[in-house]
């Protein structure tokens, strides 16, 4: 009864060690400075560049390979200037 009580918490714990013992996964940085990524696709896998300040520019990089350009989701972006102050009301 011990012997299938312990097997049973072996098969258990084995999923939970398993986790633990896997490698971190790579973070992907996107570069803030630069509004446009390429994401280019192989075998292996895809790789992200974020280092285009066009879509044009990405654009001619893609060109001819397996790889499509975006819009960077982290880039900092300028606010237009808005239309100012308005004058100020007078009360009749």
């Amino acid at each position: 009864m011990r012997s299938i009580r312990n097997a049973i918490l072996l098969v258990a714990g084995l999923p939970g060690v398993a986790l633990l013992a896997t490698a971190p996964a790579r973070a992907q940085t996107y570069d803030p400075r630069y509004p446009v990524c390429i994401e280019i696709y192989t075998i292996d896998g895809s790789s992200i560049d974020c280092s285009f300040t066009s879509i044009a520019q990405c654009a001619a990089t893609a060109s001819g390979q397996s790889a499509q350009c975006y819009a960077n989701p982290y880039a900092l972006r300028r606010r237009p200037p808005g239309p100012g102050p308005s004058p100020p009301r007078r009360n009749r």
